[in-house]
């Protein structure tokens, strides 16, 4: 596959006709609890920012510092002093991209903006910024190197050991000649985690070498008795052949969406390897992404290589108005040749812009085809309205009548945010509504269903579910936050060797029947939980954090209920915060 990436780098170099290349960005690691930040600025800004649509992600640390330039030129609508902490925040974690000059714009004092610390050329040094350990600038190479750890410790009334986590790694980000901007991350992990987390990566954990995987990591192996140790790895290089052009390639995750969840693409599985290409063009952005991914219910080869999948996908986002967006998405999941994957990846889904269910009809394949839609609206400087639509399979017939055909698969998410909620500053409520219908994602096989190393590439509950999210977040101060999440899930689970259509990975023609199909169908199991989470900063990007956990699941099978409680005490710096709401 590798042949077909750079056939690609060829071509858009060709493209650039020998012309400089614009000045590259790195992009800003998958975080919600980042994203938010940047949501709520947009928000109370009220109107969609320049270089940057939402529900594509990650973003570039270019476009967040526009964003906040915008806002300290124009000035904010109800900007609170935790606000503006904020914004110094971001603005020092992306210092290379900053300016001096926007103090110019904003009628207030230094002191009361922040130091804004960009100089044009900078000597090396060691903590001269507060989010470097180390930093090189100037007009050649700009470097970025730091530590990151994470480590946690803290029971659980079900686990009789502690439960502890360690991570320690290093990040290392940066531009050659403002051309070509390159990023890598590698961290060492080793811990015991809940029992839910534990009971949730057991049905995924046996492949054909029986090496299990752990959510969101990929390849793990078993430690002492309940522990588990995992190596964390991502990296990836960027440039712009063109001003509206952007090309990354290596291996990371990307998301779709605005909400906590994605019903098309999430993070909550392993990196993969791609190649994306975003176009640019006034209010319309353009993603696509071809992937090669992991088939861990294929059979290996004699040189014990895992089996192949690659997928081609594309979005597009258009702001219809300064405050409502709308965005199409549309993918193909395919594999080549043998069990193995090893007929590599089909040229055919390598055009960007052409409509791939036509494609796959063209080639006569059976390829596995999805559609989707979201949307965005800003409400009043107060809020906003999302959600998203994605369709497996559409069939006119089955689809609009009331007989519960298997072919009915969907998945539908509503949601909205609420800032300063009721006139409280700094207080910002969330909720979210998810559903997916039975067989939703899943295929005949590993090599096209929705899925990579046997994780779902859309919501972690997989399929033939019900799921209420509440999300509030309090800023008390600007380095003391709390998180306060509900989740109620209503989930059909397989029972006596029935295929209900709540596990992706199945065969969807091993399904009990053809019509009368509905969500939760099966073993309904229903879960609650409660998490708390205080998070303190007391340096940039390290964190003091304390958690308690509820949790309880019911369901008529006596061996899936469960109620435990847990709380745990962590010290991160430099790695997000790792979300397991499942």
């Amino acid at each position: 596959m590798i042949r077909y990436y750079s056939f690609l780098f060829i071509l858009f170099s060709v493209v650039a006709g020998g012309r400089p290349c614009h000045a590259q960005s790195t992009f800003i690691p998958l975080n919600d609890d980042y994203h938010h930040l940047i949501d709520r600025l947009e928000i109370k800004r009220g109107k969609f920012s320049e270089g940057l649509h939402y529900g594509v992600k990650p973003f570039e640390r270019r476009a967040v510092v526009q964003l906040t330039d915008t806002i300290l030129k124009y000035g904010g609508v109800g900007l609170t002093e935790v606000d503006r902490a904020t914004i110094r925040y971001l603005r020092d974690d992306s210092w290379e991209w900053t300016s001096d000059t926007v103090r110019t714009y904003y009628n207030t004092s230094p002191s009361r903006l922040g130091a804004l610390p960009y100089q044009k050329k900078r000597e090396r040094t060691f903590w001269e910024h507060p989010s470097d350990l180390y930093s090189l600038h100037n007009d050649e190479v700009d470097l970025h190197v730091n530590f990151a750890t994470d480590n946690i410790y803290g029971a659980e009334t079900n686990t009789n050991s502690a439960l502890w986590f360690t991570g320690r790694g290093v990040e290392i980000r940066g531009m050659l000649n403002q051309k070509l901007g390159f990023y890598t991350f590698v961290a060492d992990n080793q811990g015991t985690f809940p029992e839910y987390v534990r009971n949730y990566f057991s049905q995924y954990e046996k492949d054909y070498t029986n090496i299990f995987t752990f959510p969101g990591e990929g390849l793990a192996k078993p430690l002492r008795r309940t522990g588990v140790d995992f190596m964390s790895a991502r990296g990836y290089i960027t440039f712009r052949p063109l001003k509206s052009v952007n090309l990354q390639f290596g291996h990371d995750r990307n998301f779709i969406g605005s909400g906590y969840r994605s019903m098309i693409l999430s993070d909550a599985h392993p990196p993969y390897l791609f190649l994306r290409l975003d176009t640019q063009l006034g209010r319309f952005r353009y993603t696509n992404l071809w992937t090669s991914m992991i088939n861990s219910q294929g059979t290996s080869n004699r040189d014990f290589l895992r089996a192949r999948k690659y997928t081609a996908m594309h979005h597009l986002s258009i702001n219809l108005s300064d405050r409502f967006n709308v965005g199409v998405f549309e993918a193909e999941v395919f594999s080549r040749g043998d069990s193995t994957g090893g007929g590599g990846y089909d040229l055919n889904y390598l055009n960007p812009i052409i409509f791939y269910r036509f494609v796959e009809s063209y080639i006569g394949s059976e390829d596995n085809a999805l559609l989707g839609f979201d949307f965005r609206w800003l409400l009043a400087q107060r809020g906003s309205l999302y959600g998203q639509f994605m369709m497996d399979e559409f069939l006119t017939r089955a689809f609009f009548n009331n007989q519960g055909s298997w072919t009915k698969k969907y998945g539908l998410q509503l949601g909205g945010k609420y800032v300063d909620a009721f006139g409280i500053p700094n207080v910002d409520l969330q909720l979210e509504y998810n559903l997916v219908r039975p067989y939703t994602y899943s295929h005949r096989d590993g090599a096209r269903n929705y899925a990579h190393f046997r994780q779902p590439l859309a919501h972690p509950l997989g399929a033939n579910f019900v799921e209420v999210l509440g999300i509030l977040r309090y800023k008390v101060s600007p380095r003391l936050t709390t998180y306060f999440t509900v989740m109620w899930s209503d989930k059909g689970l397989d029972s006596f060797g029935r295929n209900w259509g709540g596990n992706i990975l199945l065969d969807y023609d091993t399904r009990f029947r053809n019509l009368g199909n509905y969500i939760t169908q099966g073993k309904t199991t229903v879960t609650k939980s409660a998490d708390l989470r205080l998070s303190y900063m007391l340096a940039h990007n390290l964190f003091i954090e304390g958690r308690y956990l509820g949790r309880r699941v019911e369901s008529p099978l006596y061996t899936l209920v469960n109620s435990t409680a847990l709380g745990t005490l962590a010290v991160r710096y430099n790695i997000p915060y790792r979300q397991q709401t499942f």
